[in-house]
Formats: C-alpha cells, sequence, structure tokens
C-alpha cells in the first residue's frame, strides 16, 4: 500500500513538472529600452533642457555662496596676527560653520535637482510604460523586460518591441539604434 501511494505520488509530480514545462515554452517574452525610446520624445528636449537652467542656477547660487566663503576666509587670514587666541578660535569655528552649511546647500539642491528630474521625467515614463502594455497585450506577451540587462535574446523566440512602442508613441526612431539588444 506504502509502495503504491509512493509511486502514485511520483507520477504526479513527474506530471507536474511536465505540465510546468510545456508551460514554460509558451511563455512568449518581449523586451524594450525605455530610455532609448524616450530620448526621440519631444518631451525630453523640453526636460533636458528644463533641467540645464536649474542645474546653472543651483551651481550660481552655490558659487556665490563659494566665494563669500572664501572672501571670510582672506579677510580672517589678513587680521589672524592681530587677533586674541580666543577671537581666532571663534572666527575658525564660525568658517567651518559656514563651510559645513555650504556642503550641506551642495548636497541639499543635488537632491532637489534628482527629485526635480524625476518630477519632470514622469509623464514621459508613464507614457511609454503605456505603450508598453498596449502592445504587449496586443503581441500576447507574457512578460517584457528591460533590455539593457540581456545578455542573450534568441529572436525566434523573443520579441524586440522598441519600434513597436515608438510607433505607438508616434515619433520616428533610428529602426537600427531601438533594435539593438544592447
Amino acid at each position: 500500500m506504502k509502495a503504491s501511494i509512493t509511486t502514485f505520488l511520483s507520477l504526479l509530480l513527474l506530471a507536474g513538472i511536465h505540465t510546468t514545462s510545456v508551460q514554460a515554452q509558451s511563455v512568449q517574452i518581449g523586451y524594450a529600452d525605455p530610455e532609448i525610446i524616450i530620448t526621440y520624445m519631444p518631451g525630453y528636449q523640453e526636460v533636458q533642457q528644463q533641467m540645464a537652467i536649474e542645474y546653472r542656477t543651483s551651481q550660481e547660487a552655490l558659487q556665490a555662496l563659494a566665494e563669500d566663503f572664501q572672501e571670510r576666509v582672506d579677510r580672517y587670514q589678513r587680521q589672524q596676527p592681530l587677533l586674541s587666541e580666543e577671537r581666532r578660535a571663534e572666527r575658525e569655528a564660525e568658517l567651518a560653520a559656514l563651510q559645513q552649511e555650504i556642503q550641506n546647500s551642495a548636497a541639499a539642491k543635488d537632491e532637489e535637482l534628482a527629485a526635480r528630474q524625476d518630477e519632470l521625467m514622469a509623464p514621459l515614463l508613464q507614457l511609454v510604460q503605456d505603450a508598453i502594455d498596449t502592445i504587449a497585450k496586443a503581441k500576447g506577451l507574457d512578460i517584457v523586460m528591460r533590455s539593457p540587462a540581456l545578455l542573450y535574446v534568441n529572436d525566434e523566440r523573443v520579441v524586440n518591441i522598441n519600434v513597436d512602442i515608438a510607433r505607438q508613441l508616434g515619433i520616428e526612431v533610428d529602426e537600427e539604434q531601438v533594435s539593438d539588444v544592447n
């Protein structure tokens, strides 16, 4: 009795493995590179121009802080021989605090610029994602992978949908460039 149960369970396991491998063979896979598609989108250039302006403004503000800091350092160095030990220590502490403030400001500006870029890119990314979803459904794809991560693609079984995405978005692309896997 125990042997027949073991045999029965073994048969079920083999049947399950066979069914899983048959199902795995029928999975339809596509791949795309959203970053390449985005660079062809009209809104992308606008985002890049806006980010260049914001970056330049940020750099000018930081440059002004750095120049002010350098003026204070120069003034301190000129006055240093005339200052008491206590006053020298106060001024050095002030300069160190100002330097830390500049560093914190630079880090905050970097984070602010990254968040702003994400904000400006979000609508473009959503348009590309919507196009990917539409094309994947139309082509009966089960999975769409990001192409820069692909090391090998069997073109007979895996579909490149970059050109389809571009057409869905109504943009002209260099078909040869967007058809490359990597």
